[in-house]
């Protein structure tokens, strides 16, 4: 559970600087932030990990990651989601996205996109990060 609010805070952080600042127009920068995020949730994992007591098993550090990644993930992407569909997000202000929404995307399908996908993918990473610390570091 401490890992998951941690995570969620560094998270939260990320989400925010990632919707706020004008990010999104820069294709590179975009996809730079999201293999950090990326790095964050595998971190979220490895704290779970760490904080399961000893001896560790790959199988516990898998669900602790899990779990952690899981928490910060679903909170993220529901924050997240609403920033983009209330306009405070600048993500759909990007010139990649008006182009998209101009060939008849529904910008309704990102937000879903994003809250379902972002909880099960730092779910995921995050299993991978406590699975791997629990293997390496046992005791």
């Amino acid at each position: 559970m401490k890992a998951g609010l941690i995570g969620l805070a560094i998270m939260l952080v990320m989400s925010l600087l990632n919707h706020l600042l004008p990010i999104a127009e820069n294709a590179v920068l975009m996809l730079g932030i999201c293999g950090i995020d990326l790095a964050i949730y595998a971190g979220v994992g490895v704290l779970a990990g760490i904080f399961l007591a000893p001896p560790r098993a790959p199988g516990k550090g898998s669900g602790a990651g899990a779990i952690a990644g899981l928490i910060s993930g679903i909170i993220v992407g529901a924050v997240g989601s609403i920033m983009v569909a209330t306009g405070v997000s600048s993500v759909l202000s990007s010139p990649h996205m008006q182009q998209a929404i101009e060939q008849g995307l529904d910008p309704m399908l990102t937000i879903a996109i994003g809250a379902v996908c972002n909880p099960l993918i730092g779910a995921g990473i995050a299993a991978i990060g406590g699975a791997i610390l629990a293997a390496v570091k046992p005791d």
